[in-house]
């Protein structure tokens, strides 16, 4: 049975909120005592005093990853073996499902019909996949001279970095643990200074589930301690999920550092283009009211710039208001809540930030525009311009907020044109009858996922999650995030 606002909230008074660095198979204070305060965005209180690590705390992670993974107790194992682990650290995932959940949403302001049928299941189920995938995975045997034989193998890259956003903590992590760990490798996770409470608690279950110390590590702290770890000389791959700005601060420490591998996941200005042939106006509207005002907006896929045929657009629009009015938002411990609170205030300011750019720049503010429940939280209205060009601050950049922008477009090249003028190419898609034009459109649309007649569907692990452009390289998610933390290696021997 789902649980009630009331029991959530009773749940929430008995968390125990651990909010330390867990480094070597322990869990332990920075050296240095510095901490910060872990906040609930959507009514202002402290959860918890988080430890702040330093290079010292850096350099113990790392140094305990490296002699881990050296000694072979983890990526020495069968892959079997591994797998059998790592499946017991997704049921442990699962049957701690509800704290986690909680964390996760006091933590980040989510919602917890969110975080508790999507986020929680969603991270185990990723670990549960790579942990069925790893011993299914085989290697090659080239072609060579008779005299030879070839193989291509793939082995553990060694001590990876995990760099993780605030948007879907556990969620976003798991993408990145859960590869990194089926392969062999140690991992070091960093979690956002703005949600790290489900990463630390996360450390303690993989230590029950059997894996060994110094193979699943937190640092919590703020951009200094990602700052330490793409410069640090003894890591072997960063992966990093977040903004664009700071994806290429990354790349360039590793650059500067020991040219280790780094894999970005950035950021997203999708479009989502109603061509007049939609087949269901209304079911497009729900879909676009989603697409942006679903967990605040706070996606790097956010379909954040609806792209409508000028025929369909006031049927569309009509649709779209009336679909907007189910994301009010309210509080993240009702089942009921749709939208909850902005992760932080500087985001929160952002926000209201570009809402007050649009008015200035002469777009149309259809619905919203203003914080609600003010003096109680950080909530925002779903927002909704009409854009009089694509080139406005709120069509081209990527807010990460509910607000959405509506462009109007003539004919399909147009819409084509301006989905693809964009920095950005993580996501987009398109609404058609036509089957032809779906699969056309489809193909030019310069972005790593293409919806057809829906928006953010279909996100099983098989498919492969990653962008264009500036919205990053690699892949997480499917057997191709295997390759970001596995290295190829060709063995010739000579009969």
């Amino acid at each position: 049975m789902p649980r009630s606002h009331a029991e959530w909230k009773q749940l929430a008074t008995r968390l125990n909120i651990e909010g330390r660095a867990f480094i070597a198979g322990r869990y332990r204070a920075a050296d240095s005592g510095k901490t910060f305060p872990c906040v609930n965005p959507a009514d202002g209180a402290k959860l918890a005093d988080v430890s702040w690590c330093g290079e010292a705390e850096v350099d113990e992670a790392v140094k305990a990853a490296r002699a881990a993974f050296e000694s072979g107790v983890w990526s020495g194992l069968a892959p079997l073996a591994r797998g059998r682990i790592l499946k017991r650290f997704a049921a442990l995932m699962r049957e701690h499902a509800d704290e986690l959940a909680l964390l996760e949403t006091l933590d980040a302001g989510k919602p917890i019909g969110d975080t508790a049928s999507v986020d929680v299941p969603g991270a185990a189920y990723c670990v549960e996949w790579f942990a069925e995938a790893i011993d299914k995975v085989g290697g090659e045997v080239a072609p060579a001279d008779p005299k030879v034989v070839g193989l291509v193998t793939r082995e553990a890259i060694g001590v990876v970095a995990a760099v993780v956003p605030w948007n879907f903590p556990i969620l976003m992590a798991s993408w990145k643990f859960g590869p990194a760990l089926a392969a062999g490798n140690a991992v070091i996770v960093k979690p956002s200074e703005k949600s790290p409470l489900t990463a630390i608690r996360v450390a303690q279950l993989a230590k029950e589930a059997g894996i060994p110390d110094g193979i699943f590590q937190v640092l919590p702290g703020a951009g200094d301690v990602g700052k330490l770890l793409a410069l640090h000389m003894d890591i072997d791959c960063i992966a990093f999920t977040g903004s664009t700005a700071v994806g290429k601060l990354i790349a360039g420490y590793a650059a500067e550092s020991n040219l280790k591998r780094v894999w970005l996941e950035l950021g997203g200005k999708s479009p989502n283009i109603i061509l007049p042939d939609c087949p269901d106006l209304a079911r497009a509207a729900r879909a676009a009211a989603g697409a942006i005002f679903y967990n605040m907006g706070e996606m790097c896929t956010a379909g954040s710039r609806v792209l409508v045929h000028r025929d369909i657009k006031a049927r569309f629009l009509a649709e779209l208001r009336q679909a907007a009015e189910a994301y009010y938002p309210n509080d993240p411990l009702d089942p009921n809540t749709s939208m909850g609170a902005i992760v932080d205030g500087i985001q929160h300011q952002k926000v209201m930030s570009y809402i007050d750019k649009g008015l200035s720049e002469g777009a149309e503010l259809l619905i919203g525009g203003k914080a609600a429940h003010p003096g109680q939280g950080l909530f925002i209205e779903p927002t909704i311009f009409d854009c009089p060009r694509h080139d406005l601050a709120i069509c081209r950049e990527e807010i990460f907020g509910p607000v959405l922008s509506v462009i109007t477009f003539d004919d399909v090249e147009e819409a084509v044109r301006i989905a693809n003028d964009s920095e950005y190419g993580l996501a987009a898609a398109v609404w058609t009858g036509n089957v032809s034009t779906a699969h056309q459109v489809a193909r030019r649309l310069r972005a790593g996922t293409v919806w057809v007649n829906c928006y953010d569907e279909g996100g099983d692990m098989n498919f492969p999650f990653g962008g264009f452009k500036q919205s990053g390289n690699g892949r997480d998610k499917s057997l191709h995030a295997l390759e970001k933390y596995t290295e190829l290696k060709s063995t010739l021997i000579k009969l």
